[in-house]
């Protein structure tokens, strides 16, 4: 659990509280010990889940902001990965799920997807799909990672695109809910929710 100390921090005085990676009864139990400003989950065209497990509508009920992590897809909706071997060898994606065998080769389809949608804007695919995270609401804050600064200008770019109704409705044909295949993590399983 997160947390940001106030004006008081000697005093040891809390004002504002954020939890990560939780269910919608964790959230509710915790908002009722002190108020949560803010809950993060990754949240991207590449995990949607929380559209689906009643995270986003729990946050919302509550008046809770969502920090959305991961809203490149860890990387893999820049486009710019299209083989295993683009990975250094001890990058930790090697062994997620998406990223091994058919589950890679049709992940590859969804983000191609997304880049015609990109490529016919005239933006990049990573502005784009930063784009419709903040299209969700604003109650949603990406925080998209990078380690170089003309990334970083990228993605700030993304705050100039106005994404329409349609071109929503165009985005989540090419990435619906449930499109990407494997699972986020090796070991996920509800215990870990």
């Amino acid at each position: 659990m997160g947390r940001h100390v106030g004006a008081d921090p000697e005093a040891g005085k809390v004002t504002h509280l954020g939890i990560s990676e939780a269910a919608p009864e964790t959230i509710r139990r915790a908002h009722r010990v002190h108020p949560v400003t803010a809950v993060q989950t990754e949240w991207s065209l590449w995990s949607r889940d929380v559209e689906d497990n009643d995270v986003l509508a729990t946050v919302r009920d509550l008046g809770i902001g969502f920090v959305a992590y991961s809203p490149l897809g860890r990387g893999f909706l820049t486009g710019d990965i299209r083989r295993l071997d683009d990975l250094d060898p001890d990058d930790f994606r090697r062994h997620s799920p998406r990223f091994q065998g058919e589950n890679f080769e049709k992940n590859l389809e969804l983000v191609d997807r997304v880049r015609q949608i990109a490529s016919e804007r005239d933006v990049t695919p990573s502005q784009l799909a930063l784009a419709w995270v903040l299209a969700q609401g604003d109650d949603v804050v990406p925080i998209p990672g990078t380690k170089r600064r003309s990334y970083l200008e990228q993605n700030i770019a993304a705050l100039d695109i106005e994404l329409s109704p349609e071109d929503l409705r165009a985005i989540d044909e090419a990435a619906p809910a449930g499109a990407t295949a494997g699972d986020r993590y090796a070991d996920m399983s509800p215990v870990h929710l």
